[in-house]
């Protein structure tokens, strides 16, 4: 290989240089993008600063199926028997998983000042641990909730239906059925979910109350924290006991690892292609799109390495090589010799004792 010059030499350590900042931006977008979406942490966020390690799996169904009540509280069921079976113990049982179940469609809404269609989500189980929506007003849904008849706004269907956002407690009408509202909340901000949300205003309401205004509505999908004692303890139970047929089981945490985002690029072209049947909600479009872009930028931090790794390598050879022949053409001799002068005055010594009176 010709070498170069000490010019040319020195344009190339630039640009290596130049390279590896570029890698280190796209190492530092992959982390920020990794960190966007909260509805993606709702396991670290359960698990708090406790030594029991959880994991978060999200189930989608395909449009033409949906998941009833008694399935729900049968998995339940089969989640306990499974904890029990691995002989885990804690103070309730409850403190072992958490899970949420939610299902989309159309309504009417109205007050007494302003009324129009919204989408609705209908939510069971503890829905905004898993999306922490900023509350801007009132209170979030609860299982616990006595009542099913609250519901919680988005910022855009408080103002069509109120003209304000301090509105709890205020009474509300959907599909003509009364309703109070619980609460306002800020949909998310981040530009995924921005993207991903397109269905306008929109109202979250219990699940219970949604069937009984939608009858033979079911849940679309279904998310889930469980503690997670040994590596694929909660997807490979998922898979086996829940009843997906023919849809889509998640695995949420840790979905933006590195290198199962650079793992996504041999999908390229292919990843988008939906053929399931599965109508993702807004939130799982969102984090796909976050998925995305931490492959996109995963792959280039790695390719802006190349060149510089390969400079680097090429260097150390050198300095190898280098190193390799000074010792052989300078130190080694040295060495050489003194040890064989050492070797001849030891040898003369032991002839000595041997041979006193001698020499």
């Amino acid at each position: 290989m010709r070498k170069l010059t000490k010019r040319q030499g020195l344009v190339l350590w630039i640009l290596c240089g130049l390279l590896v900042l570029a890698s280190c931006a796209c190492f530092f977008a992959h982390s920020s993008l990794a960190k966007l979406l909260p509805s993606q942490y709702a396991a670290e966020r359960w698990a708090g600063e406790g030594d029991t390690a959880f994991r978060q799996v999200s189930c989608f169904l395909p449009a033409d199926e949906s998941l009833s009540l008694n399935q729900i509280h049968g998995f339940r069921y089969a989640i306990l028997d499974q904890l029990h079976a691995a002989a885990i113990e804690a103070d309730t049982d409850t403190r072992l998983f958490r899970d949420a179940w939610s299902a989309s469609g159309k309504l009417s809404a109205s007050s007494d000042l302003g009324k129009g269609e919204v989408s609705v989500i209908a939510v069971g189980g503890d829905f905004f641990l898993f999306h922490p929506l900023r509350l801007l007003s009132g209170s979030y849904l609860t299982e616990s909730d006595v009542m099913d008849d609250r519901v919680l706004l988005d910022e855009d269907t408080a103002w069509l239906l109120f003209g304000g956002t301090d509105l709890a407690g205020m009474p509300m009408k959907l599909n003509g059925v009364p309703f109070t509202v619980a609460g306002v909340v800020q949909r998310e901000q981040d530009f995924a979910s921005r993207k991903a949300y397109t269905a306008g205003q929109g109202v979250y309401m219990s699940f219970d109350a949604y069937t009984r205004l939608k009858e033979g509505a079911g849940a679309s999908c279904y998310e889930l924290v469980m503690t997670d004692p040994v590596k694929n303890f909660v997807l490979n139970f998922v898979k086996e006991k829940f009843p997906i047929g023919q849809g889509q089981i998640v695995e949420n945490t840790g979905r933006f690892a590195f290198g199962k985002v650079l793992g996504l690029v041999r999908e390229f072209g292919t990843r988008s292609m939906q053929k399931l049947g599965v109508v993702n909600p807004y939130w799982e479009n969102a984090a796909r799109c976050v998925e995305d872009w931490c492959s996109l930028m995963s792959f280039f931090a790695v390719l802006f390495l190349i060149l510089p790794a390969l400079r680097l390598l090429q260097t150390l050879i050198r300095l190898f090589r280098r190193v390799k022949r000074k010792l052989s053409e300078d130190l080694l001799p040295d060495v050489k010799d003194k040890t064989e002068e050492a070797i001849r005055r030891q040898q003369r010594r032991r002839w000595e004792k041997k041979h006193p009176g001698e020499t």
